[in-house]
């Protein structure tokens, strides 16, 4: 099966939320509503500084993926 890197979520218990899920390395997911993000990976402490330079490339990728699909549903 073919995953997209990308996938949208959501939770009736968590109306206000809108999860965007990275299925690629290093996979999360990132709750749009306040940024929060859960990591799905271990990192050692050298992995832990290079993800911090990188997590907010990553709330950009995810940000501009929802916003794109937003977009296509309101076509």
């Amino acid at each position: 099966m073919t995953v997209p890197k990308f996938l949208m979520a959501e939770n009736t218990d968590f109306p206000e939320a809108i999860y965007i899920v990275h299925t690629e390395f290093p996979r999360f997911i990132i709750n749009l509503e306040n940024d929060e993000i859960e990591w799905y990976e271990d990192f050692n402490q050298q992995d832990e500084e290079e993800l911090l330079s990188e997590t907010e490339n990553c709330i950009k990728m995810a940000t501009e993926f929802y916003d794109r699909e937003i977009a296509r549903y309101e076509e």
